[in-house]
């Protein structure tokens, strides 16, 4: 249910993604429709033109800067969201099957990253030493 609940969110972001560059050929177009219909001033063609563009450069902008970026960084959040749960899931599991809390401690690294499992290594060590008899 979270993950459609994600999905759903961050699934906006790239049906905008998606949607923008069509926006802008849209207001393209509508601007080209403009500079035609306005052929008797040629003064005027080249900067209308060029106007016309910029809603190309709009929709094709916000689709890459803004819509895309925004879901590839919320469907990693919900990725990362889901597997810390099923971490959590797996260890209340474990403790309630009677798991010595060493092995299980040790199950459940395993699904860490190497980064965060070292790092969660080196303070169980010095939580370790600190709690032995005469430890810092």
């Amino acid at each position: 249910a979270m993950e459609q609940r994600h999905a759903r969110g961050y699934g906006i972001f790239q049906t905008m993604g998606g949607f923008a560059p069509t926006m802008g050929i849209i207001g393209t177009v509508m601007g080209l429709v403009h500079v035609l219909s306005s052929l008797k001033d040629p003064d005027s063609l080249g900067p209308a033109i060029a106007v016309a563009f910029l809603a190309t450069l709009y929709g094709v902008a916000t689709a890459n800067l803004l819509w895309l970026p925004l879901h590839n960084k919320l469907k990693l959040r919900s990725k990362e969201e889901v597997a810390e749960k099923q971490l959590i899931i797996e260890g209340v599991l474990g403790i309630q099957a009677g798991e010595n809390p060493r092995m299980l401690r040790e199950k459940l690294l395993v699904h860490l990253p190497p980064q965060a499992r070292a790092t969660e290594q080196k303070a169980a060590a010095v939580g370790a030493r600190a709690m032995a008899p005469g430890g810092e």
